[in-house]
This record gives structure tokens, sequence and C-alpha cells, in this order.
């Protein structure tokens, strides 16, 4: 085995610990024994003190003094609990499906046989390991949706977003492009006591009028010509968690009427059916547009506005808390670094001044990919001043643009389809970049519908 692991034998047989610790120490494994529950804890107690400890418990259930329920209890109560794995007699049965379901991973019937055994634990050690990879994996889902920053802006928005997390209340984001609205979002779902449910985005601007009903509340097999399978809607998919509306100062007027009364019913109706499909789910919505402008514009429904608009968090501008610069430039290196395999650059104290002095009107979002850029120029350990300055002579454009994937050059795609799919990612990312991130001016510019254009920027995965 490349690693030993230890297993503790607990029982007050004789014969059963002797038995287990030969078959367990001709597989590999180290094996500690005791006779009893009190034993047991007074051995890992002391092993603790010595950074040791076991991976594995066998417990017998039936033991005088403290029998294996009590232990497995205090087994489990330890502040790194190992994988308890009871053994009962015939008539223990009962006793043993009752540990199971208090924590127990498996329980072996004596007479114990080998094979079973090892399985068992291997079994256990793989779940740990599962267990363990999970914690990995929402920790680090954790820290890519964290809110960055410790200035008063930013502890203002923690602290609301911890209040408003536990309530099932809508919520409306307010912010400039690139501010980080939807890591807003992503943090409330996953402090609520949704966070075990689906969070599903909507971008709202980027579905044509005429297909909002399919999108968001699905439809049956054959229900329209092109409906060739069942599809679940966003409301649907959504049920048990969250949906985000992004953008949804651009939804179009008709798909409001409708999302309004599945807010105010909680059901949902797919296309081509009359039966109403009851959903459970939160609602937050992000915008940066001046929503109160839009309704007295007649552009949005005040009914709608005061629906999501029970409880508004703003977003602050990055230029309104530059001092959050440093530990957002370090978040953004680390995250570089983990996608690139290599060792995260430091900040040089030059380079970080030079950037608390920037505008950055592309907010978070422009400071991220300035970074990414000034990483493909930075030879050494850090990112300097003068690798900052260079991405920034070449234009916004040419900054963000490089920071797609510095490592793929169109002209080196290997296909013709590959190359245009490249050459169009590139140019959609400048003139985004160009525009300051406003998808409405940058449409207007290039004379494309807005719903084309955020089909396009989904495609390349260019909006966030």
């Amino acid at each position: 085995m490349a690693e030993r692991v230890t297993v503790l034998v607990i029982d007050d047989e004789g014969d059963v610990r002797a038995a287990l610790e030969l078959i367990l120490q001709y597989e590999g494994y180290d094996v500690w024994t005791a006779r009893g529950g009190e034993e047991a804890l007074a051995r890992l107690a002391s092993e603790e003190k010595h950074g040791r400890s076991a991976a594995v418990v066998l417990c017998d259930v039936k033991m005088p003094r403290m029998d294996g329920l009590e232990t497995l209890e205090r087994l489990l109560q330890r502040p790194a609990p190992p994988a308890v794995i009871m053994i009962s007699g015939h008539g223990d049965i009962q006793t043993a499906v009752e540990a199971v379901k208090k924590g127990a991973t498996d329980f072996l019937e004596k007479p114990l046989e080998q094979n079973r055994v090892l399985v068992s634990i291997s079994n256990a050690l793989r779940e740990k390991r599962l267990a363990a990879e999970n914690r990995q994996l929402k920790r680090k889902i954790s820290e890519r949706w964290e809110l960055v920053g410790d200035t008063p802006p930013m502890q203002t928005l923690r602290e609301q977003v911890g209040r408003v997390a536990s309530s099932n209340a809508a919520v409306l984001i307010t912010g400039e492009n690139g501010t980080g609205k939807e890591i807003v979002a992503r943090q409330i779902h996953l402090s609520s006591p949704r966070a075990a449910g689906p969070f599903v985005t909507v971008n709202c601007a980027a579905i044509p009028a005429e297909l909002v009903e399919s999108e968001f509340f699905g439809h049956e097999k054959g229900s329209f010509t092109g409906a060739h399978e069942r599809r679940i809607g966003h409301f649907e998919a959504a049920s048990g968690g969250t949906l985000f509306l992004d953008e949804i100062g651009d939804m179009p007027l008709v798909a409001q009427a409708k999302v309004l009364r599945v807010l105010e019913t909680h059901e949902v109706t797919r296309v081509g059916s009359s039966k109403p499909i009851p959903v459970d789910l939160r609602v937050i919505s992000a915008t940066n547009a001046d929503l109160q402008k839009s309704v007295e514009e007649k552009l949005f429904r005040l009914d709608l506005f005061y629906r999501l608009n029970v409880v508004p968090l703003a977003v602050p501008p990055l230029r309104e808390r530059a001092d959050d610069v440093g530990p957002l430039a370090a978040h953004f290196l680390r995250g570089i670094a983990e996608r690139t395999g290599r060792a995260p650059h430091a900040l040089a104290p030059d380079a970080l001044n030079y950037l608390k002095t920037l505008d950055f009107p592309g907010n978070v979002r422009q400071l991220r990919n300035l970074l990414e850029a000034a990483t493909v120029f930075a030879e050494g350990s850090s990112v300097e001043r003068a690798h900052v300055e260079r991405v920034l002579a070449n234009g916004p454009g040419l900054a963000v643009a490089r920071s797609l994937d510095p490592a793929h050059d169109p002209f080196h795609a290997p296909t013709f389809e590959a190359f245009k799919d490249q050459s169009e990612a590139l140019f959609f990312k400048r003139k985004l970049a160009e525009y300051g991130g406003n998808v409405k001016r940058t449409a207007e510019m290039l004379a494309m519908q807005r719903s084309h254009l955020y089909k396009k920027l989904d495609r390349y995965h260019l909006k966030d």
C-alpha cells in the first residue's frame, strides 16, 4: 500500500482481536487493538498527541461497561471521526442496524469472513476519501465565489448577504458591469438552507421573446414545430434551489407578466400541457440598469419590480474600494495559477500601487483580465508595474483579448472551423472591452440584435 492505514479493533474477545490483527497486518494495515470502548478512546487520545490516528474502527456491539453504541457515539464526536464498522453476533442484528442509522459505515455479522472484512474496510476508506474530496471541492467552490475585500463597502455588503441568506425573500442585486453581481448571488445561495439544491442562471437578455415560455417553463414533446422531446424549463430545474435571473432589466415585456404569475402561484405549466407543476425556489435577480426608470418608461412592470425588489443589494464599483485591489489581485493570481498549473505570481508593490490609481471602468472583471494578461509577460515570479503598463499600452481591447487564452493563436488552429471559432471569440472579447463591458452598447455598435450577441458571448464564455 502506498500509505499505511491504521485500523483499530475493539472487541472483548481475545480470539477475535488476534484473528483480525493477523489478517489486517498481512494485508498491510497497521493495527491497534482494545478490549473495550474506554480503552479504545484512551488509546486514540494517547496516539493523537503524537500526530497519529486510526482511519477505520471495527467495533463490537456487545461489550461490558461501555457497549458498542455508546462507543460509536463517542467516536463520532471526535474532531476527525474515523469510519466505524460494527461487529455483531446473530442476535444483535437489530442493534447493528440502529448503529448504522446513527452513523456507522457498515456492520459485520459473526463469525467474520475474511473477504467481507477486507471489502468493508476498503469501502469505508473509499467513502472517507470521497468525503474529503467533496469537502475540498466545496471549499474550492466557496473560494471561487468568495466576496473578496475588507473595505467598508464590502464589509457592509458581506453583512447584508449574511442576513438575507437565511431568509427566502427575493433579492435584487444592482451594480455596474463587472462588479461581481453573480458572485453575490451565488454567495447568498451557498450560505442559505438551499445550498444543497441547484443554482440555475438565466440570462434574460439572451432569450428571444418567442422562446420565453419554452425556456422558462419547458415544453412537452410535439407541442410545437421543433419540439422533438420534452424539455424542463429553468423554473422547474431550479426547484429546491435558487433561480438567478441575470440582466433582468432586459427581459421582454411579454415575458414579464408570465414570470410574475409563476412567482405569485409557485406553479409552472409546460407548453403543450394543462397540468400545473409546483415549484419551490428562491429568485435572485441582477441588473446594471435603473429599473425604476424603466418602470417610468413603461419598459418594466411595476408589479414585477415590487415582487423582485423585496431585498435590494447594491454592489459597489471597484473605484469606490481601491484598497480591495490588493486582496482581489492575490485572489485572481491564485486562480490563474491553478488553471495554468504553475506557481502563483506575486504582485510587486509598485504594480499594486499603480493598479490602485486606475479607474477600472470594467470593474473587478477588468482587473482580473488585466492581471491574466500581465502574467503572460511576467518572466519571473512576480507581476511588475512594467508588465501591467505593457498590457495597457496595447489598448484595453488587446489586453482582454490576450487574457482569453494566451496559449492559443487562431492561426495555429487545426481546422478552419476551429480558426473561425477562435477568431470570433477574440473579436467579441475585444469589442466588449472597447465598450466597457456594456452589452447593449456593443450590440448597437456592431449592428447586432442584443439577443444574438448574448448567444455569442455565452457560446464563448465571455460573459460572467
